[in-house]
This record gives structure tokens, C-alpha cells and sequence, in this order.
């Protein structure tokens, strides 16, 4: 059977069924006689592509929806060469459960695919090397349409690989130097320049940024923006940790700089669950030195004394806290479901290259940061 053009349909879970389909299938002639126009142009309706009105669109989808039938999508990705999958293989911890931004992400790529009748696989990986092993399986056994990028890297070859297994891509980063792969990436400059203000305009002049992996793109732009703004502004301290996202590395450091000569009176975070652990580690510390010691009191700048504390990622645990803490925070879902968009209209033919810095991020200001250096 050639089923090229064809999409099969099943009935919807409460077994409705309609007049136009008498058995447990139909084919696009059924909805064609139906609406009075060509197999044609219901199949390029039903998969939103060019050369049919929206009209036409509206009133195919329409009746679909009137007898409870919705595409089987195997049989459309057979009779186009699709698979309708999108691949999504980052390397990095597949603790997903503690990457709030992460998983609001992926819930803005599966809304979007999922609205187009694709689906999203989910390969997560434990380093570059198997990621790129990944993406060349994908490719020879043409599972997927389509990938979907993060975290780039210096000297990062996924690009042009990818490019060169001829599987379209998008990164949500960036932007790509070899301008390859079309991007979407967060303004992390700017970003940093409004926590480094807020915290300026508070009286800090000793700042520390504990970071995460130093060969991610957007933490060297986070970075250079910070020593940047310490130049310009003659900070007495600027102060810059990397940790690999290990929370035990984070309140090392932290404890560290807390018992030099010049301790920093502020910290930024890369994220949030760095940030908790690091503020957990300092209260437990300045608690227990309380209880020992008659002479020292409570700060009226801080709680327990405590140095400000500013997280780039924000989630429901940075409200939880005491003091709560002051965070970036970023629409992962409508920048998961941006990202989505732009693949779809790669897939679709249209032009998409460049880089577009979208999201400026939105500093949320808490309990952490809000009293005034004296």
C-alpha cells in the first residue's frame, strides 16, 4: 500500500466516532469528499504546510475535531520521510529533578512540538563525547528530524558535525561562531551588569562570583561582564570561583573567602541549589558561633550576619529560604517553546540563521539583599 501523502487517524479514548468514518480508520479521501476539495490540500492542512489557505486549515482541523479523530502520526512520518521526533541529548547531570530551569525548559519544547505532532526524545548524557556518539547514531538510523542544542562550548564540534550529518539544528545559547546553527540565547551580560548595579547601589565593593564550568559559553560571558564591571566601577574585590556545579565545591569556596583577611560582602551564585547550600553552610556557622560566643550579637545589616547572596537561577526554593534570596529569574518555558518554534520553521523550509539575544531577565529582589552596607 503506498501510503505516501496519506495519514491514517484513530479514534479518541471515549471511542467517538463520527459519520465520516465507519470502520476503525480513514483515509484522507473521506475528509476530502467530505469538505469538497483534493486529498492534497487536506494533507497539507493537516500538516500545516504552504499552498492552502488558513481557512482551509481551519475547516479540516475543524472537522477532525467534530468526529474526535487525530492523525497517527507512524503513518504520517512513513508517507513523508519523517520521523516527527525531535532529539534532545544533553550532556550534563541527570538529576533533572534539581535543574528547575531545565525542566520548565523541556515543557516549553514538548508544548510546542507536541502542538505540531511531533515528539520529543529525551537522551541525556554523561559527557561531550558520548553526546556527539549520540547525534551520529541518530543520524544513521534516521530517528530523528531535528535536534535541539545547549550549554556551547569553546572549541565545541557539535555544530559542524551535526551539519555535516545533515541534521537540522537549533542552539539555545550562543551565538555559534561558525554561525552554523541558527541560535536564541539570554542576554547573560546585561544580566550580570543589573545584579553587580543592585548590589552597588547597596554599598559592596568586595564581590564574589562563584560560577559553574568554565567551558560553558555563557558562563564566560557572565564572567567577563563581572570583571568587566569591576574594572569600570574600581571594586576593592572581584572575586571569581569556578565548581563545576558541585555543591560541596561551592561552600568551600564560600567558606573560604568568609575567613580571608578582606571577606567579600556579597556572592552571586550560577544557581540557585549552589546558592541554598552555600547560605546553609554560612548560617549553620554564624549560628553555632552565636551559641559559643556572648559577644557577638546579631547584625542589624544582615540576619546572623549574614553576606548578601544573589542566585542567577530562581526558583520556588529561593522564596522557601531565611532570607530569602534574591534571584534572576527567566521564562524557561516560553524560552523552551521559542527555541521549539524556530527548529519548526527550519523543518518547515523557511530561512534561520543568526544569533537573536531574547529573555532579558528579570531581577527579583528578596530578603538577601535588601539592607544597606554601613
Amino acid at each position: 500500500m503506498n501510503l505516501k501523502g496519506v495519514i491514517m487517524a484513530v479514534p479518541t479514548a471515549d471511542g467517538r466516532r463520527g459519520k465520516i468514518a465507519s470502520t476503525s480508520r480513514f483515509t484522507l479521501k473521506d475528509i476530502a469528499d467530505e469538505l469538497g476539495i483534493s486529498q492534497t490540500a487536506v494533507s497539507f492542512a493537516i500538516n500545516d504546510r504552504p499552498g492552502v489557505s488558513e481557512e482551509t486549515k481551519r475547516r479540516v482541523k475543524q472537522l477532525a475535531a467534530q468526529h474526535g479523530w487525530s492523525p497517527v502520526y507512524a503513518a504520517q512520518a512513513l508517507g513523508s520521510s519523517k520521523t516527527m521526533t525531535i532529539g534532545f541529548a544533553p550532556s550534563r547531570s541527570t538529576d533533572v529533578q534539581n535543574e528547575t530551569f531545565m525542566l520548565h525548559f523541556m515543557a516549553g519544547l514538548h508544548a510546542s512540538f507536541s502542538h505540531k505532532g511531533y515528539g520529543l526524545l529525551y537522551r541525556p548524557c554523561s559527557s561531550l563525547k558520548e553526546e556527539v556518539a549520540v547525534y551520529r547514531d541518530w543520524a544513521r538510523r534516521k530517528r530523528v528530524d531535528g535536534v535541539i542544542l545547549v550549554d556551547l562550548r569553546a572549541d565545541d564540534p557539535r555544530p559542524a558535525l551535526l551539519k555535516e550529518l545533515g541534521v537540522p539544528a537549533v542552539l539555545a545559547g550562543g551565538p555559534d561562531p561558525s554561525d552554523v546553527v541558527p541560535s536564541l540565547s539570554i542576554d547573560d551580560s546585561r544580566t550580570m551588569e543589573t545584579i553587580l548595579d543592585h548590589l552597588s547601589l547597596l554599598g559592596h565593593r568586595k564581590i564574589a562570583y562563584i560560577s559553574g564550568d568554565p567551558d560553558l559559553d555563557y558562563s564566560k560571558e557572565r564572567k567577563n561582564a563581572f570583571l568587566r564591571f569591576a574594572e569600570q566601577k574600581h571594586l576593592d574585590g572581584a572575586y571569581v570561583e569556578f565548581t563545576d556545579f558541585d555543591t560541596t565545591k561551592a561552600v568551600e569556596s564560600t567558606q573560604r573567602f568568609l575567613a580571608s583577611h578582606e571577606p567579600p560582602t556579597a556572592f552571586i551564585y550560577e544557581t540557585e541549589i549552589l546558592a541554598v547550600s552555600s547560605l546553609r553552610s554560612i548560617t549553620e556557622i554564624l549560628v553555632a558561633r552565636i551559641a559559643t560566643d556572648s559577644t557577638v550579637g546579631v547584625s542589624r545589616r544582615y540576619p546572623y550576619n549574614l553576606p548578601a547572596i544573589v542566585s542567577f537561577e530562581d526558583s520556588f526554593i529561593c522564596e522557601a529560604t531565611y532570607p530569602s534570596i534574591t534571584a534572576v529569574h527567566r521564562d524557561a518555558g516560553e524560552y523552551g517553546t521559542k527555541i521549539a518554534n524556530l527548529l519548526l520553521k527550519l523543518l518547515n523550509g523557511e530561512q534561520v540563521s543568526g544569533n537573536r539575544k531574547i529573555l532579558t531577565p528579570k531581577l527579583i529582589i528578596r530578603e538577601s539583599t535588601k539592607n544597606v552596607v554601613v
